[in-house]
């Protein structure tokens, strides 16, 4: 909305300042962030009254139950206030004649609602089962046609793929472009919500995540940056910078609230609403491998599960104590507030990493 000011510019010469990406991505982050901070608490207690609260034992795993005691009772679908103040800030400080802003956008209220109605059915069903997982598989593969869609009719975007440490080496995958969408968008999805198992672990990862696509969609829509550095060039994707940011912000100030120890959970509302959001915008701005380093713990957390289910099936032995992978840090003695803070570092020493391809080429 305040990026339309800038062309009453001539009225008064003030507003230009909402022309810039800079200003209104900084303008963004500190929206969600005081949101957050400031309804947190309500938000909190209306979720305690009306009874919307974790119940963290698990029949399936009963070993955990040592380490969830301490988290029953306290509220969950935190992630409403999260989608809520990104879904504030963006339609105040973006261009939202901007497609890639709309798609991100659509993603994220989309997730919200799969994950909201996955959180739901976790309370008012006896067993505390949410969606079954063939159904949100398909719900996520949904999506990822729509995104995939739009994305081979852009005529400002491909079905390219970069690889990142090379100069110039682009690989055009054609139609396997949607097989490739639709692993990210369901892999970063449930990668997330299996991270989100320690009090601030998740969140604070999509916030090292998403503060890092802030600056590569800021460098990917700018033609000058593009050549110097050798990455592809996508007009327009540097508004996608002012979602970034606006999800960093959330992040910190959801933070506040749901570290060690918490006191409010995202639930799958959030959880799957962020990891698509990131997903998409590392499509849209063609760092999908780059997602893989950025991301890497998330993806430590969905190849534990994986190695985990595909060992007990074949061999019916287990390669870890217990999975995802933060789970058996925590079987193995790790005290949780040490699982998070480490997992933080890696996850920054990997944005690092992220941000040093770019100049390895």
């Amino acid at each position: 909305m305040f990026y339309y000011l800038s062309e009453l510019k001539d009225v008064f010469f003030g507003f230009n300042v909402f022309k810039y990406i800079t200003f209104r991505a900084s303008m963004a982050a500190v929206t969600t962030f005081l949101i957050c901070l400031i309804f947190g608490p309500f938000f909190t207690k209306i979720l305690k009254k009306k009874h919307i609260q974790e119940y963290a034992k698990r029949a399936d795993c009963p070993d955990l139950d040592q380490f969830a005691e301490s988290k029953n009772g306290i509220p969950t679908m935190g992630g409403l206030i999260i989608i809520g103040s990104i879904v504030i800030s963006v339609l105040l400080w973006a261009d939202l004649s901007n497609r890639y802003i709309l798609l991100t956008l659509a993603t994220a209220v989309y997730l919200a609602v799969l994950g909201f109605v996955d959180d739901w059915l976790k309370l008012v069903r006896p067993n505390h089962t949410g969606i079954r997982a063939n159904t949100k598989f398909a719900w996520q593969i949904f999506l990822a046609c729509f995104i995939g869609t739009n994305i081979l009719f852009d005529p400002n975007t491909s079905t390219q793929l970069d690889i990142p440490f090379l100069k110039n080496v682009v690989f055009d995958i054609g139609f396997f472009y949607f097989g490739l969408v639709a692993l990210m968008i369901i892999g970063t999805t449930n990668a997330v919500n299996l991270t989100d198992g320690l009090d601030g672990l998740a969140i604070g990862c999509v916030l090292i995540v998403s503060a890092t696509l802030a600056v590569l969609s800021y460098l990917s829509g700018h033609v000058g940056f593009t050549q110097y550095l050798f990455i592809p060039y996508i007009p327009k994707a540097a508004e996608l910078t002012v979602f970034c940011t606006a999800v960093s912000g959330a992040a910190l100030g959801f933070l506040w609230f749901n570290g060690h120890p918490a006191t409010i959970f995202m639930g799958d509302t959030g959880s799957l609403s962020l990891g698509g959001a990131i997903a998409v915008i590392a499509v849209l701005i063609k760092k999908e491998l780059l997602l893989v380093i950025l991301g890497g713990i998330f993806v430590l957390e969905a190849v534990s599960v994986i190695l985990q289910v595909a060992s007990f099936k074949l061999t019916k032995k287990r390669i870890f104590k217990m999975a995802p992978f933060h789970h058996h840090l925590q079987m193995s003695g790790w005290h949780e507030s040490k699982i998070i803070i480490r997992f933080w570092i890696m996850n920054i020493i990997l944005a690092l990493i992220t941000m040093m391809t770019l100049k390895i080429r």
